[in-house]
């Protein structure tokens, strides 16, 4: 099913990323571990393409076996890092698997700045997709504004050439204060960028998390936030429960205030989204 009809059904979504392994004698676990996740039910479920494509041969496989499962697959596809034949590679496979959902991503830079240099921007994958076949495309959203971005309003004019490039949803980084989204989604309206906007949450599960967070996206840390931090950050079981219940009231929020789509960054930890599920049964049903 395209994700953009699950979302035009107007009801509260939840769906779940995971990653794939960085080695093959890993993939068993992250499969074990996607499978528990999948039994949950998800609206769907992404599979991500690794920094720079690194983990990528294992994204098709990953989602191929979340669609057997029955829950819908998102394959992420970058291109920074990739060629035009590379990309066209994975097209293909993901045709062969009958997989029509695709997260359109220009991907990191990698540390030592060479890339093919066929792929400047995400709005030229999105384009190139919507030629290859009949895909629904996702994109990245940054309500905080991109690291690499002068200001959040070219930020935006960056986004409204990827839905003119033929995105049929965003998904937002990650953020910890509702608010932030909200003013977002106000002025991405303003701008008619009226696709829908799925709302990322990460569930903070421990304290070394944070210092990941704040070198990939610079994220902004409410007050309330830190404080949780402070009080648990040193006790881990303590952590997971307050992060968990945390993320638990930014979900509620966000539906109670009209954003019907959640994605959640599990982290391949079937517990965390299984007691998020279970905290959201009778709101998200």
């Amino acid at each position: 099913m395209k994700i953009r009809d699950i979302l035009a059904q107007g009801k509260p979504t939840l769906s779940f990323e995971v990653f794939p392994p960085k080695t093959e004698a890993a993939y068993e676990s992250v499969e074990a571990a996607a499978k528990e996740i999948a039994k949950l039910k998800p609206s769907f479920m992404s599979v991500t393409y690794g920094a720079g494509g690194g983990t990528s041969k294992y994204t098709v496989a990953i989602a191929s076996m979340i669609q057997d499962q029955g829950v819908t697959p998102l394959a992420h596809l970058t291109c920074v890092s990739s060629t035009k034949e590379k990309v066209h590679q994975v097209l293909e496979e993901l045709k062969e698997k009958k997989i029509e959902n695709i997260l359109a991503l220009r991907g990191d830079i990698p540390a030592d700045g060479v890339t093919p240099k066929e792929y400047r921007y995400a709005s030229q994958l999105i384009r190139e997709i919507k030629e290859s076949g009949d895909f629904c495309i996702g994109a990245a959203c940054y309500p905080e504004g991109h690291v690499e971005s002068e200001n959040k309003t070219d930020d935006i004019l960056h986004l409204k050439e990827k839905v003119e490039a033929g995105c049929d949803f965003v998904t937002t980084q990650m953020f910890f204060d509702n608010n932030i989204l909200y003013n977002f989604l106000y002025r991405v309206r303003e701008q008619g960028i009226m696709v829908p906007v799925v709302a990322g949450i990460m569930p903070v599960t421990s304290k070394s998390q944070i210092k990941r967070i704040g070198l990939m996206s610079g994220t902004e840390l409410p007050v309330r936030f830190r404080a949780l931090l402070d009080r648990f950050g040193d006790d881990p079981a303590a952590m997971k429960q307050a992060g968990i219940a945390y993320a638990t009231e930014q979900i509620i929020d966000l539906i109670a205030n009209g954003v019907n789509a959640i994605h959640v960054y599990t982290m391949n930890k079937p517990d965390v989204a299984a007691k998020l599920r279970e905290n959201l049964s009778e709101i998200i049903r």
